[in-house]
């Protein structure tokens, strides 16, 4: 099998997961009153832990491209049914390093989901009556829902998006091809895509030492996941282990 088929093919079954699992009428909890709750309080929990690279000037553009990009609580069905419009399109027109990413980034997004709807079903048998979400609750919830090789699964993706930006950077053209696409892509209704592609490689072409970047952020996650499996009191306290540590 060529590498374009592969790569298409992959492509459409990562879409075609994504958008079941973020479909309420076949995934009835993305209906769960903890869903919202859950998010709110996960994207709260990755500012702080990452509020050093957001104020970084560098880095930071980068980071909040994860966070609401690729990581975040947003609505991406707009962006899916541009890429499954246009995967043949896309193939003649876009480096495959580049389209290997949109399938990272998308794959990342359908295993964030897939681990919400289990983190929310298991909050909902945990804690029936209440409302807010704290570290206690959601560690139990965590551990409750467990898949250690899956959350392992999901940071080695941060870092395959990452270094597929990376190097798409590396490609002659890459921003200027990007640039010249945004017209057509707009006029064609495509503007999700593009942005996407657009905030991603312009994040990474400020970001100065990519490998660097992407071990802090893995170190930090694993050092999180590891923590809550554990049944760490102090689950999230990241930065303090490395000033320990020095």
């Amino acid at each position: 099998m060529s590498r374009s088929l592969d790569l298409s093919r992959r492509l459409q079954r990562r879409l075609a997961c994504h958008q079941a699992l973020h479909d309420p009428q076949r995934e009835p909890r993305n209906k769960l009153r903890w869903l919202g709750e859950l998010r709110r309080w996960q994207a709260q929990r990755l500012e702080r832990s990452f509020r050093r690279l957001l104020e970084d000037s560098r880095q930071g553009p980068a980071i909040r491209f994860f966070l609401a990009d690729v990581y975040g609580d947003h609505d991406f069905s707009r962006r899916d049914a541009d890429i499954a419009r246009v995967i043949p399109m896309m193939q003649r027109l876009l480096p495959a390093s580049l389209l290997e990413t949109v399938a990272f980034g998308i794959e990342l997004g359908a295993l964030a989901q897939a681990f919400d709807l289990r983190m929310a079903a298991a909050l909902q048998q945990l804690a029936p009556a209440r409302k807010r979400l704290d570290e206690a609750l959601y560690a139990e919830a965590y551990r409750a829902v467990g898949l250690p090789h899956l959350r392992s699964r999901q940071i080695d993706l941060i870092r395959d998006v990452g270094n597929g930006l990376a190097s798409a950077l590396r490609l002659p053209g890459v921003g200027i091809l990007l640039r010249l696409s945004r017209g057509p892509a707009e006029a064609a209704g495509l503007g999700e895509l593009q942005g996407f592609l657009e905030r991603g490689v312009g994040a990474f072409t400020r970001l100065g030492d990519v490998s660097a970047f992407l071990d802090e952020i893995e170190r930090s996650e694993r050092t999180v996941s590891r923590r809550l499996f554990a049944g760490d009191p102090d689950p999230f306290a990241v930065a303090q282990e490395k000033r320990s540590s020095r």
